[in-house]
C-alpha cells in the first residue's frame, strides 16, 4: 500500500511539473491566439491562478478586437475564484462600463454587487461593505427589476440587514451590561427604528423597558419620578403594539415594579408636606 501511494505521488509531481513547463514555454511565446486557447483551457479546467497569469499579458494585445469581451469576462471571474473580492467587483465593473449593451451586462452589475457581499466580515468587525452591498444590491434591483436575479438580491440584503441587526444588537446589549442604561435603552428603541419588522422588536422593546427602568432605579431621588414615568409610558407604548406577545409577563413585571416605586415617592412627598 505504501509503495502503490509512493508511485501515485510521483505520477502527480511529474504531471504537475509537466504542467508547469508547459505553462512556462506558453507564457514566453509570441503566439498569441495558441496562448489564449492555452488560458481558456486552463479557465475551463478551473486554474484560475494560472489562467489569471496568462490573461494578464494578453490583455492589451486583444483590447480592440472581438476576443477582448470574452477575455476579459473571464479575467474578472478569475479574481472572483480566488477570492480577491476587491480586484473582482473592479473587473466587473470595469467589463460593465467597457460593455454596457452586452448580454452580461446584468450579470456583470449582480457580481459587482455581490463581491461587496463576500466582502462582509464578521458582525465584531467594521460593516462598511455589507452597507455597501446593501446599497449596490439595491441600485441594481431598480436597474433590472424584472431580472431573474432579483430574488437573490432580495435575499443578500436581508442577510446583510440581518448582520447590521445583530451588530447593533450587540452594542446595545454591552451599554446595558455596562451599566449605560440610558444608552442601552436608546439602542434598542433604535434598533426597534432600524429594523421594524424584525421578529425580535418585542424582544428589544422589552428591552428597553428594563434599561429604563434600571435607569430610574439609579437615578438621584430628585428624577426617579420623571424616569419611571417613561418605564410606564414604554410599557403601555408595549401593550398597544405588542399586546399578543410571550413576552408581556416580563413588561408587565417592570410596569408593575415601576408604578409601585412612583406609589412609593408620592407617599414620601405627602410625608414630607405633611411634616413641614
Amino acid at each position: 500500500m505504501r509503495k502503490f501511494l509512493l508511485y501515485i505521488s510521483v505520477i502527480v509531481l511529474v504531471a504537475s511539473s509537466a504542467c508547469n513547463m508547459e505553462l512556462r514555454r506558453i507564457e514566453k511565446s509570441n503566439n498569441f491566439e495558441k496562448k489564449l486557447a492555452y488560458a481558456d483551457k486552463l479557465y475551463e479546467k478551473k486554474k484560475y491562478t494560472q489562467a489569471q497569469t496568462l490573461y494578464t499579458d494578453l490583455l492589451p494585445i486583444f483590447k480592440g478586437t472581438e476576443k477582448f469581451e470574452p477575455l476579459y469576462y473571464n479575467f474578472a471571474y478569475c479574481s472572483y475564484y480566488v477570492k480577491d473580492y476587491v480586484q473582482a467587483a473592479f473587473h466587473f465593473k470595469n467589463y460593465l462600463d467597457a460593455f454596457p449593451n452586452s448580454p452580461r451586462a446584468i450579470e456583470m452589475d449582480y457580481m459587482q454587487a455581490y463581491c461587496y457581499y463576500k466582502q462582509s466580515p464578521k458582525v465584531a468587525l467594521d460593516q462598511t461593505n455589507t452597507m455597501k452591498a446593501i446599497a449596490a444590491m439595491q441600485t441594481f434591483i431598480n436597474n433590472y427589476p424584472t431580472a431573474d436575479k432579483v430574488a437573490e438580491a432580495n435575499l443578500v440584503i436581508e442577510l446583510c440587514r440581518r448582520k447590521l441587526e445583530k451588530k447593533e444588537f450587540n452594542s446595545a446589549e454591552l451599554y446595558y451590561n455596562l451599566g449605560y442604561y440610558k444608552s442601552a435603552g436608546i439602542a434598542f428603541k433604535n434598533l426597534m427604528r432600524n429594523y421594524p419588522d424584525s421578529d425580535k422588536s418585542d424582544s428589544y422593546k422589552v428591552m428597553a423597558i428594563r434599561a429604563y427602568y434600571q435607569y430610574a432605579k439609579n437615578s438621584i431621588v430628585e428624577r426617579q419620578k420623571e424616569r419611571y414615568e417613561q418605564v410606564v409610558t414604554e410599557y403601555m407604548d408595549f401593550a398597544d403594539h405588542y399586546s399578543d406577545s410571550k413576552l408581556k409577563p416580563d413588561a408587565e413585571k417592570y410596569y408593575t415594579l415601576a408604578q409601585n416605586n412612583l406609589k412609593s415617592l408620592d407617599n414620601e412627598q405627602n410625608k414630607e408636606k405633611s411634616n413641614q
